[in-house]
């Protein structure tokens, strides 16, 4: 275990590198937008440099947020995205979709072996209390009896992948022949409202608490789902198997422990 700014080149020796170096959450990654962007792409080249280096294999966590406010639903690979390259989520939004261009350079011009997956919605034990996102936020405010925030009218959709699943895609991906760059989805296909997510935490932890509307923050998209005939093809079968409400009841065992 080492502790070190991907921003800054790193030396090592090394078979296989997975990136996945960048603040996820929406809270976290708008408090420093430049250094969220200097994550990705400085991140991006001196991990792809690591690579160059040592000859190995290297995957990038991309996002789903690539295809920003989709107008192709469900999202496939081939799909170029609907990205506001200036609103308050670029940074994030745009830091990964260059990311994917230098991994795609690199191995283009540097005939490097690189795998990019673009990750979906990803909850589970071991996430941060004060994480940010939608999952971790609402099973911390029914266990403490607070209100429930949803925020617009709550219809906008999601899909939700437990960690386990989103793991092994990605080692299943590493997996692949040199010559499968992806991108791929790893992501759970099955689509829920932020409204029906608040309804089934409620249930789950037995709270009080009441569901609240507050104002939809910029750019956020309306509707999330991958489809993941690619992963499905080109990662031995690779879907989940586990579903969005035993994957809650794990998490929400988890938050309860702390």
């Amino acid at each position: 275990m080492i502790r070190h700014d991907v921003t800054i080149p790193y030396f090592a020796e090394v078979d296989e590198i997975y990136n996945l170096a960048c603040p996820a959450s929406p809270v976290y990654y708008q408090i420093d937008p430049i250094q969220t962007v200097k994550t990705s792409v400085m991140g991006a080249i001196n991990m792809l440099d690591l690579a160059r280096r040592t000859s190995a294999r290297v995957l990038q966590a991309s996002t789903s947020e690539v295809y920003g406010d989709p107008i192709v639903h469900p999202q496939v690979e081939s799909y170029w995205g609907n990205v506001n390259p200036v609103g308050p989520r670029s940074c994030y939004d745009e830091g990964k979709r260059c990311a994917e261009t230098l991994f795609m350079d690199y191995h283009r011009q540097g005939n490097l072996t690189v795998k990019v997956v673009r990750i979906f919605n990803t909850y589970g034990p071991k996430m941060s209390i004060n994480d940010g996102r939608v999952v971790s936020n609402y099973i911390m405010q029914a266990l403490r009896g607070k209100d429930i925030t949803v925020y617009g009218d709550g219809l906008q959709t999601r899909s939700f992948q437990y960690v386990d699943d989103l793991v092994e895609g990605m080692i299943r991906m590493m997996r692949t022949d040199d010559s499968f760059t992806g991108p791929v989805n790893i992501g759970n296909p099955n689509e829920f409202t932020i409204l029906e997510l608040a309804h089934l935490v409620i249930r789950l932890t037995g709270t009080s608490s009441k569901i609240v509307y507050c104002p939809l923050p910029g750019d956020d998209p309306r509707q999330r789902k991958p489809d993941i005939s690619l992963a499905k093809e080109k990662l031995d079968g690779w879907q989940p198997s586990i579903q969005l409400e035993e994957g809650l009841k794990k998490t929400i065992a988890y938050f309860k422990s702390l």
